[in-house]
């Protein structure tokens, strides 16, 4: 992978190492890293602002599938950086808190397909961040938790709502109130994780389905995208309503006539994603 671009200071704001990095595949998906080693790439203002910078240029640029991960084997994110909140009063923690959910509604928005490459500790803000992925690959050695309540908090970065859309309203309560950590192997049976994958080989495996996806029509994968999340929003009959209408626009789509050419004429399509 080549780098694609780093992250820097807007104009007036002082210059600081950047700890989001973006490299991009020769098959167009780009990788963000979150790279914070000395703090097990915890979450704070900078990294919360660079993120947020990478995947509204990524999005500019018309990247349509997004691996997240963190730097090293130990943490994906070990979650928001306890040193830098430790001080704030309550008009500091919810500004911290709705910050965190702008950039985490902007990934779980991204016009592209994300998957979080989870490899090591996804506790708290880690976890609320891959939670806003599309899809969570687990390393085999990966620990998922939402432990604010050992703090005398509570998950501020969505926790609270994504985790039980993703897992069911009583086990999400059960992993809030005990605030216990658990491993990719439960992970997977609670339905967070699609699957576990070897110690090191979490962003290959992330890559992979990637790459699957990004042979696909692309128009046709972003409005998939949009109906599942109808789905997750709305009833059932709102939501076949708006899944019908998605489907029409397809036929709108270069891409439709294309897919649907090479499948009778027996050859693969040519996706221009128009």
């Amino acid at each position: 992978m080549a780098a694609v671009f780093t992250i820097t200071a807007r104009k007036g704001e002082l210059m600081t190492n950047p700890v989001v990095g973006v490299e991009r595949t020769a098959r167009g998906v780009a990788v963000i890293t979150i790279s914070r080693p000395e703090a097990l790439n915890a979450l704070n203002g900078q990294v919360i602002q660079e993120l947020g910078q990478a995947l509204h240029r990524l999005a500019a640029e018309g990247v349509r599938q997004v691996v997240l991960t963190g730097a090293g084997e130990k943490a994906f994110v070990a979650g928001a950086d306890i040193a830098a909140m430790a001080s704030f009063n309550r008009a500091e923690a919810t500004a911290f808190a709705r910050r965190g959910q702008r950039v985490l509604n902007q990934l779980s928005l991204y016009p592209g397909v994300t998957i979080a490459a989870v490899n090591g500790f996804a506790l708290g803000g880690g976890m609320e961040l891959a939670m806003a992925c599309d899809l969570i690959l687990a390393s085999e050695n990966a620990k998922f938790g939402q432990p604010e309540v050992n703090l005398g908090v509570i998950p501020g970065f969505g926790g609270t709502q994504r985790l039980s859309r993703l897992i069911g309203p009583q086990r999400a309560r059960e992993l809030i109130f005990t605030g216990r950590t658990f491993d990719a192997q439960e992970a997977v049976s609670l339905g967070l994780a699609l699957r576990a994958t070897p110690r090191g080989g979490v962003v290959d495996a992330a890559l992979e389905i990637a790459h699957t996806i990004a042979s696909k029509g692309p128009r046709a994968i972003e409005l998939a995208k949009l109906s599942c999340a109808n789905g997750e929003r709305f009833d059932l009959a709102i939501g076949l309503q708006e899944e019908a209408e998605f489907f029409g626009q397809c036929f709108e789509t270069s891409d439709q006539s294309e897919g649907m050419s090479a499948f009778l004429e027996k050859r693969s399509p040519m996706f221009a994603g128009k």
